[in-house]
């Protein structure tokens, strides 16, 4: 019975979610799917009811099958010049069929899951075939606009354009110029935004043509579903109508894979299952073929309609198919009222805004615009099966000439060395570039080579290996250091290679104590002190050990994070204020995996706060919460302790541990307020020693001696401060954050 029970209660969830979310969502994007549907079927040359068509199946079909549960399928813009050349070639019907046969092809593929290669076209082809796509759409429907009649060729559309501007004054221009200007401005209109564009620009147009009464030309949809008509064998080359196939498949297939890419950025529900999607646009390609409708493909804007309209499953989709089955069964004449002017214009405005700035500057950011560029200017002068194979090359060329792009830094080091770091993939390609870099090596210099490199050819090699023997010949020396795997060793002994690309070497292990590094790197760095050269393995005392460490730093960690140094030179901005112990087993930002810039950082003996107006004042710790909380304005303070803390030892020992240290026995002084909590406190069930013990209730003690300062119990009153205490278990690596009922271990899951 409570299995029962519990389904019900789910079966009932989901029905309210349903008709929350995704029955006003489903309206809302029917209002927009109708004259988008109307209007795509116009700009393809196909039957105004095949547009519809597409729609219903989109929705039934794709959405009830689609691996996306807010994708919203139905004609594509995208597909429009594909359509109308396949009607002006091979007539409709036979359309229709390669449409079947593209939804076979694409289910066959979603069978053999390859929906992920589609995504490795490059984005930029996509962007730059739409917007083609869409200038061409915009130059042909703006001459219909005009009251004229589209040319065969988007070159022929522009050149004529004038002439139809200064010829053409008719009621189609008004009716066109105001479908327009309803599209601009509806958006920007308070409260009445909620119909959508598209249908309030239509509703104007034609109330304002019946109005006036102007003269202009009407949608035909009286027939309705009469105009249905099985589809038929493409006639002619079998070349050609396989070729027919595979475009609508792929083109279809990718513009619905991506688009389902970018809906899951979108909302928060299931992820899109791409094999899953592909299969089911297949089936609804091949239902909609079957029944005389456009090519199906998954739509952005529907979808971002869905998106914003709250729908949270699959039925918004399918119910949005139901409204629009409805609306062309029993609500099909009021098509007859709608100008083909304003279908036009609204083509218009559609096709200009697939032509997307924003996308255009996050090309540019990544280099890829002139793929863009090349793949949308190819699909309006030439056509879109070669713009998209030209925006393919274009792309592929890009791509190998990243993979096999050579970096070469050569500088003179402060010891009179060499510096040289070649980063890359060091192949014939970049031979030029590396030794118009080794080039400028003086004979006879000593030379610390990096060669930074995922893969080395041969010929690469050769010319490395060359230069070094002859700049040793002349009495200069060469060590070569290699951050991934050894392709110039392996290559030097003669011994196999890898063959493939090798993933870079585990970084050096800056965080390991340096009795841990020894016979690394960093022991094998001849080091300048004193002015005399320190040779390797000669090294002794902690200068020299921290001069090597230096020039690893400016070696190897410098360059990376020079770039964000130099963003923080003039001003700090941390968020934390963060205290802890001198002891030098606690590093804060490696415990915390902070960097540069977040910790503003007080470390004293025993993590110690005196207390406001302590008689034993102390202005350095004052000090840095004054600053910190004054001038930095941080959010956060933490008080950081740890187990075996020296200073905690001492407290417990009365002072027996650090006789004759006198500086230290005032300082402690400020934890006679911890020993006297300690002593009072619980000593609970003794799993830890006193020592430990006395070190958490520390943390807990030097927090409260925060709140003796005045200005920092006020910010913690009124939020805009929050205190925090922590404790390091230096023997189990293990962070402990302090809350009401204790230390509690901060788990590698938690956040």
């Amino acid at each position: 019975m409570t299995g029962d029970t519990q389904s019900s209660r789910t079966t009932t969830e989901r029905l309210t979610s349903v008709l929350r979310h995704d029955l006003p969502a489903s309206l809302v994007v029917f209002l927009v799917a109708v004259p988008l549907s109307l209007g795509i079927a116009v700009s393809s040359g196909a039957p105004l009811i095949a547009g519809l068509v597409a729609a219903v199946v989109g929705g039934l079909v794709a959405g009830a099958l689609g691996g996306s549960v807010v994708q919203v399928s139905g004609p594509a813009a995208g597909l429009a010049l594909v359509v109308a050349e396949l009607v002006r070639t091979y007539g409709w019907r036979a359309t229709c069929m390669i449409t079947l046969m593209a939804g076979v092809l694409q289910i066959v593929l979603g069978a053999f899951k390859v929906a992920r290669t589609a995504l490795a076209v490059s984005p930029a082809v996509v962007h730059g075939m739409l917007a083609g796509v869409g200038v061409v759409i915009a130059l042909s429907q703006l001459h219909v606009v005009l009251g004229g009649r589209p040319q065969n060729s988007a070159v022929e559309n522009l050149i004529e354009l004038p002439n139809q501007i200064i010829d053409n004054h008719s009621h189609a221009v008004a009716v066109g110029v105001l479908t327009i200007a309803v599209l601009l401005l509806w958006p920007r209109l308070p409260r009445v935004n909620v119909v959508p564009a598209p249908l309030a620009a239509l509703a104007c147009a034609a109330l304002t043509a019946a109005a006036f009464g102007w003269d202009v030309a009407r949608a035909d949809l009286s027939k309705g579903f009469s105009e249905w008509a099985s589809p038929v064998w493409p006639a002619g080359d079998w070349h050609g109508i396989a070729g027919a196939v595979l475009l609508v498949a792929l083109l279809a297939g990718v513009e619905s894979l991506l688009c389902s890419v970018a809906a899951d950025r979108l909302h928060e529900g299931p992820r899109a299952d791409l094999d899953r999607e592909l299969t089911g646009q297949g089936v609804a390609n091949l239902v909609s073929g079957a029944l005389g409708g456009l090519p199906v493909a998954g739509v952005i804007v529907r979808t971002t309609t869905n998106i914003r309209a709250g729908a949270r499953s699959r039925w918004s989709a399918i119910l949005h198919g139901v409204w629009v089955l409805v609306f062309a069964v029993g609500l099909g004449w009021m098509v007859t009222l709608i100008p083909l002017e304003a279908l036009a214009a609204l083509l218009v405005f559609i096709g200009v805004r697939m032509v997307n700035l924003g996308t255009m500057r996050g090309l540019h950011g990544h280099g890829e615009l002139p793929i863009y560029v090349l793949t949308m200017g190819a699909v309006i002068l030439v056509g879109l099966a070669e713009g998209v194979l030209l925006g393919l090359g274009l792309a592929a060329l890009f791509a190998l000439r990243r993979l096999t792009k050579v970096w070469v830094h050569v500088a003179l080091e402060p010891d009179d060395r060499w510096h040289v770091v070649v980063t890359g993939s060091l192949t014939f390609v970049g031979v030029p570039r590396l030794t118009e870099g080794l080039r400028g090596v003086p004979a006879g210099a000593g030379v610390h080579l990096d060669l930074n490199v995922d893969f080395m050819d041969n010929a690469a090699f050769e010319a490395l290996h060359g230069w070094r023997l002859e700049h040793e010949r002349t009495g200069g020396t060469v060590t070569i250091d290699e951050m991934h795997d050894e392709w110039y060793t392996s290559a030097a002994k003669g011994t196999r290679a890898s063959p493939a690309k090798s993933p870079p070497k585990a970084p050096e292990r800056w965080w390991l104590p340096r009795a841990y590094r020894r016979g690394g790197p960093l022991s094998a760095i001849p080091v300048r002190h004193s002015g005399a050269w320190i040779p390797p393995r000669q090294e002794s005392g902690a200068v020299p050990d921290l001069l090597a460490g230096a020039v690893d730093f400016q070696r190897r960690t410098a360059p990376l994070v020079r770039p964000f140094l130099t963003r923080m030179a003039r001003t700090q901005d941390p968020s934390h204020l963060f205290i802890t112990c001198a002891d030098s087993r606690v590093v804060p930002n490696l415990i915390t995996a902070s960097g540069p810039g977040d910790l503003f950082t007080v470390r004293n003996i025993g993590n110690l706060v005196p207390r406001h107006g302590s008689a034993l004042a102390d202005d350095s710790v004052a000090g840095a919460i004054e600053y910190a909380t004054t001038a930095l304005n941080v959010q956060t303070i933490t008080v950081c302790g740890h187990s075996g803390c020296g200073a905690m030892a001492a407290l417990l020992s009365a002072g027996e541990k650090i006789s004759g240290l006198h500086g230290l026995e005032r300082w402690l002084r400020h934890g006679d307020h911890t020993l006297a909590r300690y002593i009072l406190s619980d000593p609970g069930d003794g799993e830890d020693g006193p020592l430990d013990r006395l070190c958490r209730v520390n943390v807990a003690q030097q927090l409260d001696n925060l709140r003796t300062y005045p200005e920092i119990a006020l910010l913690e009153a009124e939020g805009r401060l929050k205190l925090v205490g922590l404790y390091f278990d230096i023997g189990a690596a293990r962070v402990h954050v302090l809350d009401r009922e204790g230390f509690t271990p901060v788990s590698a899951g938690s956040r």
